[in-house]
């Protein structure tokens, strides 16, 4: 177990551990923090980080964001860079919900004008909006068209309907990574994802209705670019990701990858759950090209809900939802492998970047952002818990040292079976609406193993990725009503 004193401090919110830390290391590890976070983080992310640091191909750094905790082979919040012909690809450093992700929605009313009809649209949220374990949304297709539809992302939404041409420049890769092929996908993928677009799902997936409050903007330019103008203005924001498809498709690649990985390829890990495939393998690039369906699936899936949350405004005030200036804002994956071109000793080159509970952060000026964010930096949707507030923050040029990667939410400091223990789920929905959050959930249980207390201070984390210079905050968010899987 690695102690303070193992570390170099590099800055206030930046510490590395060497190579001799661990046998096998062939990068430092480097962990983003002030020394609070670093000192409450779990002994497995120190783990997980240090255990990514082995893996072949690895390009400067193991790192591991913020809002950092233990998870699957790689600690969420961990970022790692793969050279393309010497590096691998793991499912376990992106992540069984792939391409888990926010977006956020603005509309041009105020809390005075949105309070009175709150219950109501979060009742409206939550029947439209299918949450929980299971469920089935509204859109009603073939399993032929499931592949179709997974191949060409927030696209095939548009196209039928569901949407705004414009949503798709304000989606990070327009809504559809290229080179998702359906024939890479298994029959029991397809089984478990074709019915489930649209459809919100358990854990910490939720939907909120949030007020941007004066006293919350700390960039009132960029806040602007955004378009948050107005005070205690009421935006949408909702997390989700690829449901049952994502998952069943890296478990698939998980057990092809452990049955070659060592026999046909030579790879020995710390951590079976670190099974990987030469990227520029046959079993690598199969991998890619079906998880990129998964992370295809989640944009779909992000589309469709927002297509339904236009709906219930546009129903609740009887207008357009143009009118009600329903448009989105940005949408951020989280859990994914993607090649992207970053300065690598001193050379602009292509790289295989994963990022497990972390989200991409271009700065300003970058070639891949639309041009309406070209100024600013990338929109970045840091959510947080539903009982404090979630934050929008902005890519910076320093960003370049961690590939352009922040963290994605507040991180969780307990286990849910913990918060089972120590909270009450029907209490909680009670506090929380006497504290002025109305709160619909698909599980009493569910909703106490999201209780506040189960999370880092998100001002802590958010403070820690400013003071480190990959993000820089913009406004604060807090929540009012909440539609919880």
């Amino acid at each position: 177990m690695a102690t303070i004193k193992d570390f170099k401090k590099i800055s206030d919110a930046l510490w590395e551990l060497p190579p001799s830390y661990k046998e096998g290391m062939r990068v430092p590890a480097r962990i983003y923090a002030t020394q609070k976070l670093l000192e409450e983080m779990d002994a497995g992310v120190i783990e997980q980080v240090t255990n990514v640091a082995t893996l072949p191909g690895i390009i400067n750094h193991a790192f591991c964001m913020p809002d950092g905790h233990w998870g699957y082979g790689f600690p969420i919040g961990g970022v790692a860079g793969m050279d393309l012909k010497t590096g691998v690809i793991s499912p376990g450093g992106i992540g069984f919900d792939v391409n888990c992700g926010m977006r956020l929605v603005r509309t041009n009313l105020t809390y005075d004008e949105v309070k009175p009809h709150l219950r109501n649209l979060v009742d409206r949220l939550f029947a439209r909006v299918p949450a929980g374990v299971g469920g089935a949304g509204f859109v009603k297709i073939s399993q032929n068209e499931f592949r179709r539809a997974v191949e060409l992302g927030a696209r095939w939404c548009i196209k039928n309907g569901y949407g705004w041409e414009e949503d798709l420049e304000r989606t990070e890769e327009n809504g559809c990574i290229a080179g998702a092929d359906a024939s890479k996908i298994s029959n029991k993928s397809v089984e478990r994802g074709f019915k489930q677009i649209g459809t919100l799902g358990s854990g910490n997936h939720y939907l909120e209705i949030q007020v941007a409050k004066p006293e919350h903007v700390f960039d009132a330019e960029i806040a602007r670019a955004f378009g948050i103008t107005i005070p205690d203005q009421v935006v949408v924001m909702f997390h989700c990701g690829s449901r049952g498809f994502g998952h069943q498709v890296a478990t698939d690649y998980l057990q092809s990858f452990l049955k070659v990985m060592e026999k046909k390829y030579g790879i020995k890990i710390l951590d079976r759950e670190l099974a990987c495939a030469p990227f520029s393998s046959p079993e690598g690039q199969d991998y890619f090209a079906a998880m990129k369906c998964a992370i295809n699936m989640s944009f779909a899936n992000r589309q469709v809900i927002l297509h339904r949350i236009r709906e219930v405004f546009s129903e609740v005030f009887h207008k357009d939802p143009a009118d009600l200036g329903l448009h989105q804002v940005y949408d951020v994956a989280h859990n994914t492998a993607k090649v992207e071109k970053h300065l690598i000793d001193g050379v602009m080159r292509p790289i295989l970047v994963h990022r497990k509970g972390a989200t991409r952060a271009f700065g300003p000026g970058h070639a891949d952002l639309p041009e309406i964010y070209k100024k600013t930096g990338q929109p970045v949707i840091l959510g947080g818990s539903m009982e404090t507030g979630s934050y929008v923050l902005a890519g910076v040029a320093s960003g370049a040292q961690t590939f352009f990667s922040t963290a994605h939410g507040s991180g969780r400091t307990m286990s849910r079976a913990q918060a089972k223990k120590r909270f009450q789920g029907k209490k909680l929905q009670q506090d929380m609406e006497e504290r002025g959050i109305y709160v619909r959930t698909a599980s009493y249980a569910g909703l106490a193993e999201e209780a506040g207390p189960a999370y880092k201070n998100i001002d802590d984390v958010v403070e820690a990725t400013e003071q480190a210079g990959i993000s820089k905050r913009i406004v604060r968010l807090v929540p009012v009503g909440v539609v919880k899987g």
